[in-house]
């Protein structure tokens, strides 16, 4: 496992990260959270220390092992899975940061529980996601998010333990003397490309590969985002679109684990903003039901891309945070299936109201599901001024 030194490096990103997400750097008096599995407890020791030399408060939370999870949906009865916990929305109202470690045991251990079981819960938490958005949008509140390697996402991945630590070290710059100062650079670099993209006044985006035809319409009122400290690693820009426009279809050629279940090659298309047509090798009927949750879940929120020249990940590492990011021969593109980011808003987002988010087509659901497509491809974009322009191609932003 992790040495001490790439420990304390991988607290030190955390905690750089925490505060690249809000305008006000964290420290005295904020209340934080930090959650993480048992499996991260040593990561967790580290990046508590740091939080408390900040001056923070801190509360920390086990997320359930993965026998608890599948317990609770197979024994829950209705008021059990809607059931919070007193003080939990009060908490929330004054939380300011949160961290949380990903370190499952068990990638697939809710396989044959309802996926309509799974959305009442999450449902059930919906007013709580709305509260800290809000929170988020005030600038009041800043996440951040990450993984810690474990012998089940090794299993998954087809590799060994020890290969798949290392390849999250260098994922996260963890084998660099100054990861922070790396991070920072990416940084820099990724706004730069942020920067040309916004400036370009994108209408439409047409994404091109072996398996996928898309149209995706930008919006009014939007602006490309990326490398923001919520994810470590992070390398992609995205927006979220306007979902009522999106047309044709995508090939998710890596597997994805969602909710406990795996789906492989998902195939789905789009007409009029709403997906159509879905299929997939395995996890087809699970998919089926998860994008059945809510009006939402069948449409797109989030348009993604990695530029390969950043990333150092070259895999399928059986987990989104991971394969979202991949770099490989040809970069990738990602949709999200759900929610959208309300932050990609580019206007002050204290007035985007609930009202016009629907009226700028802005996406919501419970669910946000990231799928991931590898092959060599083409994007170009409508600019508003009705020119065609090739911007992505060969896994490369061409600004």
């Amino acid at each position: 496992m992790f040495s001490k030194i790439f420990l304390e490096r991988y607290a030190d990103i955390m905690v750089w990260a925490l505060n690249k997400t809000r305008k006000r750097a964290f420290g005295k008096g904020d209340l934080i959270l930090l959650q993480y599995g048992s499996n991260a407890t040593e990561l967790a020791e580290n990046i508590y220390e740091r939080l408390l030399s900040l001056g923070a408060h801190i509360v920390q939370r086990a997320t359930p092992t993965s026998r608890m999870e599948r317990s609770f949906y197979e024994k829950a009865d209705d008021k059990q899975l809607v059931f919070l916990p007193p003080g939990d929305t009060e908490f929330h109202s004054q939380i300011n940061g949160k961290i949380f470690i990903y370190s499952p045991s068990d990638l697939t251990n809710l396989q044959n529980i309802s996926p309509i079981k799974i959305g009442k819960f999450i449902s059930s938490r919906k007013n709580i996601m709305d509260i800290v958005d809000e929170r988020e949008r005030k600038g009041a509140y800043g996440w951040t998010l990450c993984v810690f390697p474990t012998q089940a996402m090794s299993a998954s991945a087809a590799i060994s333990f020890n290969n798949y630590a290392k390849r999250v070290a260098e994922a996260c710059f963890l084998n660099t003397t100054n990861p922070t100062q790396k991070w920072e650079e990416v940084f820099t670099a990724i706004h730069e490309i942020k920067a040309w993209l916004n400036s370009l006044r994108i209408k439409e985006v047409f994404l091109e590969s072996k398996n996928c035809d898309l149209k995706i319409t930008i919006g009014e009122g939007r602006r490309w985002l990326g490398v923001s400290g919520h994810n470590i690693p992070s390398f992609e820009i995205f927006t979220s679109p306007d979902y009522r426009f999106t047309e044709g279809r995508f090939l998710a050629n890596l597997p994805s684990y969602k909710n406990g279940n795996l789906v492989k090659n998902l195939k789905i298309t789009f007409s009029k903003g709403s997906l159509v047509t879905l299929d997939a090798d395995v996890g087809a009927e699970f998919a089926r039901k998860v994008t059945g949750l809510d009006n939402g879940a069948a449409r797109v929120g989030e348009f993604s891309l990695t530029d390969k020249r950043f990333s150092p990940i070259n895999r399928f590492m059986a987990d989104t945070l991971f394969d979202e990011n991949f770099g490989g021969n040809n970069g990738n593109c990602h949709i999200a299936l759900g929610r959208s980011y309300l932050d990609t808003y580019s206007k002050p987002i204290k007035n985007l109201t609930k009202s016009r988010q629907r009226e700028l087509g802005y996406n919501d659901s419970v669910i946000h599901w990231d799928i991931i497509n590898t092959e060599k491809k083409t994007v170009k974009a409508r600019l508003s001024s009705g020119k065609i322009i090739v911007i992505y191609e060969d896994g490369i932003f061409r600004c």
